[in-house]
């Protein structure tokens, strides 16, 4: 990664961080490769995104109660839960370890549309998304990179 593009994603890790410690809401944490997903958005998409992306615990026990959620979605294989954010046309692949939000993947919607469209099954994304082995793939490749 480039010193600028370093410089970069250390002052939206530290606006992120600030706007975690204005509410209430689990510490994120960025592997590698989210880090690097994210740092090719626009500065401004980023920080519309980093604004947007607030993960609290109530949230995560509303999809547990199976309630509807606007943003957020939820994905279990092999008894590991895999949550989803949806912002625009981001999408943010995440897993809670703790007190931590630990960021494995941000893709851009039309990373998985063609995959939806072609599949034509009448079922929820996510529930595609779950079934799906190289969608399970890129998010291994997340868990296993280096956080940051």
């Amino acid at each position: 990664m480039k010193h600028g593009a370093r410089q970069r994603n250390s002052r939206l890790l530290d606006y992120l961080f600030a706007q975690c410690l204005s509410t209430h809401v689990l510490q994120i944490v960025f592997n590698e490769i989210s880090a690097a997903e994210i740092s090719r958005m626009d500065t401004m998409d980023q920080l519309e995104l980093l604004d947007a992306f607030k993960v609290s615990e109530s949230d995560l026990v509303e999809l547990d109660d199976d309630k509807e959620h606007e943003c957020f979605g939820k994905m279990t294989r092999e008894g590991k839960t895999l949550y989803r954010f949806r912002a625009n046309d981001c999408r943010i692949y995440f897993e809670v370890a703790e007190d931590s939000v630990i960021v494995h993947r941000v893709l851009h919607k039309n990373t998985f549309s063609d995959f939806l469209f072609r599949s034509k099954m009448p079922i929820s994304e996510d529930e595609q998304l779950a079934d799906s082995k190289h969608f399970w793939k890129l998010i291994d490749e997340g868990r296993n990179a280096r956080r940051m």
